[in-house]
């Protein structure tokens, strides 16, 4: 069996459907970044590299599990989290914001949607899972291209 490093990052539920957080983080307009700075869109960089560390100590800190996304050989540019149960609301939200602030500071915008509604705790086999699998990911995702379209650089909070 092939490990990808994420397991421990992907606990999971008994439930079929629990009350909980969907959480889709995306880096803004970061096409244009790589090409501008003439990066491999393969290969991690400083931003996607940073993103991948940043959501991995978030999921840890907050009982996430990773649905999609969290990619160490390429590097993380967009990702999807669920947290079953989430204990303090809040406090996720204050931990979201200064990922964004962390990666603005390193020179791209990051958009993101906090989604209170049902979740599986599971990760997803493909991305079409990820963004669609479920009412409350198709409704995340909807809101999220509402950010990117208006700007992005926001993290938006819906319960």
């Amino acid at each position: 069996m092939t490990t990808t490093g994420n397991e421990d990052l992907n606990a999971q539920s008994d439930k079929l459907f629990a009350p909980g957080l969907v959480i889709i983080l995306d880096l803004d307009r970061f096409g244009e970044y790589v090409e501008e700075k003439g990066l491999d869109p393969y290969k991690p960089n400083l931003i996607t590299g940073e993103l991948t560390n940043l959501v991995e100590e978030f999921v840890r800190k907050h009982r996430g599990v990773v649905v999609y996304g969290l990619d160490r050989e390429r590097g993380t540019e967009e990702v999807v989290v669920e947290i079953p149960y989430p204990i303090d609301i809040d406090s996720i939200v204050r931990d979201l914001e200064e990922i964004r602030k962390k990666i603005s500071s390193l020179g791209v915008t990051l958009s993101g949607v906090v989604l209170y509604d049902y979740v599986t705790g599971r990760p997803a086999r493909d991305r079409r899972e990820a963004y669609y699998g479920t009412p409350a990911r198709r409704r995340a995702v909807k809101l999220l291209k509402s950010i990117k379209r208006k700007g992005g650089d926001k993290i938006i909070v819906v319960y």
